[in-house]
């Protein structure tokens, strides 16, 4: 083919946005295939920004239509991998956005579907993998520039969102059609790059505050401890009431730290031998040197990294990245099977914060539905 024929599913604030980018030439290797909505009066807009294009007001007539050969699903959570699943069903490729969904065990029943069709292509709109600066981190741990991790700490607060914002639609912010709140909405980049970056907790232990500062039913405020298994254990904070936040990541290993802020610039710490070593060869005397703010010299160097962001580019290099994989396989930045990691951490984060204990990762499913569906249940009784 010469370019991709994408369906784009659901046309608000992303799927129109999605749709402008490849209007404007952006991802060449892509074409709109057809805009679905179930709002009949975005055909108004469709029609006036993009004559030629195909609406439909239901998804399964846009996958049977034969106008398309990939879908995004710009939709509510609940219904990635329904849309998913009907897509790959049909051959027809997948990118879904994040998070896969709200409950892990979907996600797993469509990557086992996906990995069924290896022709097909099935891929998680992750895209800050895309970002230079996080993919310059990844290639230090990887690389061993700080040894074996023994502490991360990530504070992103940088979401505020005022109660207008909640106020824009009846769906947002609930348990019953988004799932949640900061966790699924705004933090889930942030949560897969913590597992991409530092791999996956044993389980977690958290403390979150449910309509603290804003007038909602789910989550506004996280805090949770990890526990990698190994000794490593971390803390993940994160909220949207916070007018100015913090965006700031520490990766510690025994031989060095990575420090990142604002996601614009990483500070390297190399330590010239590592924590370990220091402690068995230390004498008293050069320790006190460095309690008296002498001698840092010695012990280690640092290297600092600045990157600038274009808005917008790393959407698009998803898009391309999963175009480019339809047509001559290059390799997926984020496979639609990573989607479950993130789901899976979050689950356990909800329950363990339900429960007041710390819970294993991944949680069991049947647990975890069980006790949305008590919230599901909570909130809808507070509205009548």
């Amino acid at each position: 083919m010469e370019k991709v024929r994408l369906g784009i599913i659901g046309f608000g604030a992303q799927g129109s946005t999605y749709a402008g980018f490849i209007n404007e030439g952006k991802i060449p290797q892509l074409e709109i295939g057809a805009i679905c909505d179930i709002d009949s009066e975005k055909q108004n807009i469709v029609e006036e920004n993009y004559p030629n294009v195909p609406f439909y007001e239901n998804y399964i007539d846009m996958l049977e239509s034969g106008s398309i050969d990939a879908v995004v699903t710009t939709v509510p959570h609940y219904l990635h991998t329904e849309i998913g699943t009907e897509a790959l069903e049909r051959d027809i490729h997948a990118l879904l956005e994040k998070p896969a969904d709200i409950y892990a065990e979907k996600v797993k029943e469509v990557s086992e579907l996906a990995s069924s069709k290896p022709h097909l292509t099935f891929g998680i709109f992750f895209n800050q993998r895309t970002n230079p600066l996080y993919q310059k981190v990844k290639t230090l741990i990887d690389t061993g520039e700080i040894g074996n991790i023994r502490r991360t700490n990530w504070i992103i607060t940088t979401w505020w969102r005022p109660q207008a914002y909640y106020d824009q639609s009846s769906w947002r912010a609930t348990w019953s059609e988004e799932g949640g709140g900061v966790l699924v909405n705004q933090a889930p980049h942030q949560i897969d790059l913590l597992q991409w970056l530092c791999g996956m907790p044993k389980s977690v232990f958290s403390n979150i505050k449910y309509g603290y500062q804003r007038d909602l039913s789910v989550d506004d405020d996280v805090t949770t401890i990890l526990d990698y298994g190994n000794g490593a254990t971390g803390v993940f904070i994160t909220c949207t009431h916070d007018v100015i936040g913090t965006d700031r990541l520490e990766i510690t290993g025994d031989k060095g730290k990575i420090l990142v802020e604002d996601s614009k610039k990483i500070t390297l710490t190399r330590l010239k031998e590592s924590e370990t070593e220091m402690n068995q060869n230390m004498t008293w005397q050069e320790a006190s040197k460095i309690f008296q703010g002498s001698g840092f010299e010695n012990i280690y160097d640092q290297e600092i990294f600045e990157f600038d962001s274009v808005w917008g580019e790393q959407h698009i290099n998803v898009l391309e990245n999963f175009a480019a994989n339809i047509k001559d396989n290059t390799p997926l930045i984020a496979p639609g099977s990573d989607g479950i990691n993130g789901v899976n951490l979050v689950n356990a984060i909800y329950l363990s914060s339900w429960t007041g204990q710390e819970v294993a990762v991944p949680v069991d499913p049947e647990a975890f539905k069980n006790a949305l569906h008590a919230q599901i249940q909570n909130e809808q009784s507070e509205q009548r």
